[in-house]
């Protein structure tokens, strides 16, 4: 097989549940324990950092990722959904897997893992672990697909795991409540292993105490801490919490006898999209007008970009905005300006919302704006009606940034 012809397998023959949605999720390690055995445990063969949580991973897994490639050593790093290129998801040093690589892993497992029917997420966590161990990383910051406790990522013994927040989101599979869904993420907690908590939320950090207490891990709330300011090119407001997660979790890599210092803190938060690639949070396209898109997409990542947007001076603002079909859209339509123009969309994926539905509940709260047959459009549709003074927002799915950075 070729490149694109072993993109079309893990594709389009593989369950994935970015594309799928509720199908591609199994709801226990089985799979991926075989899928261990069959590599030879290439987990054990690298150190790592566990992180989960409702939002701010990805952010959080490139900022640590940075601070360590700053302080010289080589840095793998698993990240979930891509962009733009599936080799997005698993990088060294900020460089992507290679495509020969990808389409030799394919190649050689094929058979074995048919046997045992993977899903999409099952297979690159593999190919992922594989690479790590082969290329004999120093450490590794590994990032879960959904949950905590039953990701395909949840085999890894990490020196710090990390779980940044708690919102409610995918509670078909993490449950109805907060709690629930802290439960859940909770699962990445090990025993012994030092546990970072991005955000001190009340009404579940019982969850998260009583679980370290149980595995008789040592953790730490990051916000409650004072810790040195830093800047970062990550301007988002809400990468505040992220780097106080990252501190912290920093910290307790140095007790460890990881060698990070300071100006390694600094260049690394500084540095951040250079060292790692990172795109799709709160980046600038354009300045004439001001031209943002933002991966923020459920109630609580659509609140810290609300919250973003009301810093920023403009005449009026044009929303390009599509969404995916599997969750309550809701009380995030609820959340969103009524005096913005908008330009409904869906992004080239099964899992997208259907535009005119999207239009028609937009439409029943007070939304107001037109629908487009695909992402481009709506795009091009906002830049000819904005002027230099105005702004454009793009988001509501990670796939609609997706189709424009």
């Amino acid at each position: 097989m070729n490149y694109p012809e072993t993109l079309d397998y893990l594709f389009g023959q593989l369950p994935m549940y970015q594309r799928i949605g509720n199908e591609a999720y199994k709801a226990n390690l089985d799979n991926t324990y075989r899928l261990s055995e069959l590599l030879h445990h290439p987990e054990k063969r690298f150190k790592s950092v566990h992180i989960a949580g409702t939002n701010g991973k990805g952010s959080t897994s490139h900022m640590l990722a940075s601070i360590l490639q700053e302080a010289g050593y080589k840095v793998g790093l698993y990240t979930s959904p891509h962009l733009k290129d599936f080799r997005e998801r698993i990088k060294i040093n900020g460089e992507m897997i290679s495509e020969s690589e990808v389409i030799d892993f394919v190649e050689k497992y094929k058979n074995d893992f048919e046997k045992i029917q993977l899903s999409f997420f099952e297979w690159t966590v593999g190919l992922a672990f594989h690479y790590f161990a082969n290329q004999k990383v120093d450490i590794a910051i590994v990032e879960t697909g959904l949950g905590g406790r039953l990701d395909s990522t949840n085999i890894v013994t990490p020196e710090v795991a990390v779980i940044t927040n708690i919102s409610m989101d995918h509670t078909q599979f993490l449950g109805d409540t907060l709690a629930k869904i802290a439960a859940e993420k909770a699962g990445i907690i090990k025993s012994t292993i030092p546990v970072v908590i991005g955000e001190t939320q009340p009404e579940i950090k019982h969850v998260f105490i009583e679980k370290a207490k149980q595995l008789n891990a040592p953790i730490q709330f990051a916000d409650e801490f004072s810790t040195q300011e830093y800047e970062s090119d990550l301007k988002g407001i809400y990468q505040q919490k992220n780097k106080k997660t990252v501190v912290a979790t920093i910290q307790i890599l140095q007790k460890l006898g990881w060698k990070i210092a300071a100006n390694h803190i600094k260049k690394g938060l500084l540095n951040v999209v250079e060292n790692t690639g990172l795109m799709g949070r709160w980046q600038v396209l354009n300045n004439q007008p001001l031209t943002v898109c933002d991966t923020g997409h459920n109630e609580a990542g659509i609140k810290l970009i609300l919250a973003q947007l009301s810093k920023q001076q403009f005449e009026k603002l044009h929303v390009v905005l599509g969404v995916v079909n599997d969750k309550d859209i809701t009380n995030i339509l609820a959340l969103l300006p009524n005096n913005a123009i908008y330009y409904f969309c869906q992004a080239k994926i099964p899992r997208a919302l259907d535009v005119h539905t999207l239009a028609e509940k937009a439409t029943a709260i007070g939304l107001s704006g037109t629908t487009f047959p695909s992402v481009e459009a709506a795009y091009k549709a906002a830049q000819k009606n904005a002027t230099t003074n105005d702004m454009i927002f793009i988001g509501g799915s990670t796939f609609v940034v997706a189709e424009v950075v």
